[in-house]
């Protein structure tokens, strides 16, 4: 682990405004290979997961996009946002006019980033740091649920997890901009944004990212 992961947050990225959501502040970064090389070292681990934290993805773009167009979906509400890397949706949760909001992540990175970002909005929230797919729905209201769809390990954990937390009576919210394993049933599609990214982490500077609300099983 990093002896210092805000020091090193800070070092690595600026704190400016959102591609496509300028009402939000982030600490980014530049370039994803030279950050992500630098994550192994100060960790000591070659096997650091990809530093999510410090870049706007498309499915959390257009999931805060929407919570802005949308403010009535959280305002009022305690909003859980899972695999949360930036802190993205939950600040744009709070944005919205979400009342109390969990931002849950397992990078200490990540952790750093959620923390620095929400401070840099003015905002309070909380992180939780550790891994919660294994554990009951949070005590929350809505879920958000942003770029979870990447990897089929990760997306096969954390769909059923999502589908608990459904099933218990939570509105569930995700961004994506159709990832590979992306539940091909069981989404309403609520809105669709052309999202600038980065190459570096796309295939193109432009990419359409989709919201979809859970629905509800049917009994």
């Amino acid at each position: 682990m990093a002896a210092n992961p805000r020091a090193f947050v800070l070092r690595h990225t600026r704190l400016r405004p959102v591609p496509g959501a300028e009402h939000l502040r982030l600490h980014l970064a530049d370039e994803v290979l030279p950050l992500w090389r630098a994550t192994q070292v100060e960790s000591r681990d070659e096997d650091a997961p990809l530093p999510y934290w410090a870049f706007a993805w498309a499915g959390g773009l257009a999931l805060s996009r929407y919570l802005h167009d949308h403010p009535e979906r959280v305002a009022g509400r305690r909003a859980f946002d899972v695999a949360s890397g930036s802190g993205l949706c939950a600040i744009a949760a709070l944005d919205a006019g979400a009342t109390d909001v969990s931002a849950a992540d397992i990078d200490p990175f990540s952790w750093a980033a959620i923390a620095l970002n929400a401070r840099a909005a003015g905002r309070r929230l909380t992180v939780v740091r550790r891994d919660v797919l294994d554990d009951d729905p949070p005590d929350a209201d809505i879920v958000l649920a942003g770029d979870t769809s990447y990897e089929t390990g990760f997306a096969d954990r954390i769909w059923p997890w999502l589908r608990r937390c459904r099933e218990a009576g939570l509105d569930v919210l995700a961004g994506d901009p159709g990832r590979a394993y992306l539940p091909a049933e069981g989404l309403i599609e609520l809105a669709t944004y052309d999202v600038r990214t980065t190459t570096e982490l796309e295939d193109r500077a432009q990419k359409t990212a989709r919201v979809f609300e859970l629905a509800a099983t049917r009994r």
